[in-house]
């Protein structure tokens, strides 16, 4: 899992290459960990060439909406999991109305609150 912080006013297609990169690796096979993914989702918003190239330059396969194209491409029914994490963390009051003042003590709230989703996944506490 991985997360940043921006201001309220900021797109949120100007995080993806950040975030994408910022994803530790991904060990439990043997051999290397993984430092990619084989394919990224993402909605119209995240429709753009350059993205895609940069994408696939990281060696994954960009599965982006485009836009202009009908409803339908199916990527809904894929979204769901990231929803869903998004309630969890806005369960937590701290994060759901932002009270701090400065970005790393909201930070470390965000943090606790992926450790506390991750701990409650792997031990079956969230259905």
């Amino acid at each position: 899992m991985a997360s940043t912080l921006t201001g309220a006013n900021r797109h949120d297609v100007t995080q993806l290459l950040p975030l994408v990169d910022a994803a530790p690796p991904v060990a439990g096979k043997p051999g290397r960990p993984r430092r990619r993914f084989g394919i990224i989702q993402g909605d119209r918003a995240y429709h753009s060439d350059p993205h895609r190239r940069e994408l696939r330059r990281r060696g994954s396969r960009p599965l982006l909406a485009r836009r202009g194209a009908p409803h339908g491409s199916g990527l809904g029914k894929y979204r769901w999991p990231v929803e869903r994490t998004l309630s969890w963390m806005h369960q937590n009051r701290r994060l759901r109305t932002r009270y701090e003042k400065r970005d790393d003590t909201h930070e470390a709230f965000m943090e606790l609150a992926e450790a506390m989703i991750c701990w409650s996944r792997l031990h079956g506490d969230f259905c």
